[in-house]
Parts: structure tokens; sequence; C-alpha cells
């Protein structure tokens, strides 16, 4: 595959990896008893560092540096505002809102809402952080 789609299909992959690194981290963080935005926020940069080292090797084939990862990273910044503020809303909202959508006994198949919240989240910044890395951070210099 070329061309943007398939690095796109590169990235979904790189960044589902990173996704299951985010979600664990997450999931361990709140078991030990960390509240929701700073378990956020740490499973976030957690999976930062896993996801650069793939985006740049096996997406962008970008040679990895320091300095590409806090351009990476200041670039994931907005992704981060979006992944922990929408965990943050939507950990709030979906207990209320799942018991009105869902009957009770397919409502008690989710998991955790904390969880089924950051899931969401994960989505919604996985195409931000798609299309900034192609349009930013990885693209390819011009010749001069």
């Amino acid at each position: 595959m070329a061309g943007a789609a398939g690095k796109a299909a590169r990235y979904l992959l790189t960044g589902g990896s990173a996704a299951v690194v985010d979600t664990l981290a997450f999931a361990g963080l709140l078991a030990a008893g960390l509240a929701i935005l700073p378990a956020a926020t740490l499973s976030f940069m957690v999976a930062s560092v896993w996801n650069y080292w793939l985006s740049a090797r096996f997406v962008f084939h970008a040679a990895r540096s320091l300095g590409g990862y806090f351009r990476f990273l200041a670039a994931a910044t907005i992704g981060l505002a979006i992944n922990v503020g929408l965990t943050f809303w939507l950990a709030g909202l979906l207990p209320r809102l799942v018991p009105a959508l869902l009957p009770a006994g397919l409502a008690a198949l989710l998991p955790p809402l904390a969880i089924v919240a950051k899931i969401i989240a994960i989505a919604v910044a996985f195409v931000f952080n798609f299309a900034i890395n192609l349009l930013v951070v990885f693209r390819p210099k011009e010749p001069r």
C-alpha cells in the first residue's frame, strides 16, 4: 500500500497497539487508585512514547530522534486534550446515558463505563493524531 491510504492502514495498526497500551495503563492506574484525569494523562504519555517509536519506524519511515519525539509530543498535546477531556466528560455522562439507552441486561455486559469512555476518546483522538502526523509532524521535507 502506498501513499496516505497505506500510511493510514499502518497507523491503524501502530495506533491500535498504542491504544492497547493506553487502555491497559489506564486500567492499571485506576486499579492502583489514581483518579480518572491523572490516570488518563499518564496512560496517554506512556502510549505516546510507544506510538512515536512505531509511527516513525513503520508508518512514516522517519529517523527517530529526541527532537522528533518532542515535535511529535507537541503535536500530540492537542490529541491529549481531546483524549483526556473526552474521557472525563464521557465518564460523567455515560452512567446517566447508558441506563436510558440500553436494557439493563445489555448494559451489564459492558466493561466499566470509565473504560468505555476511554476507548471512545482514544478513537476520536486517533483520527486527529493521524491527520496531524501525516500533514505536519512527518511531512516530507521539500527539496531545496
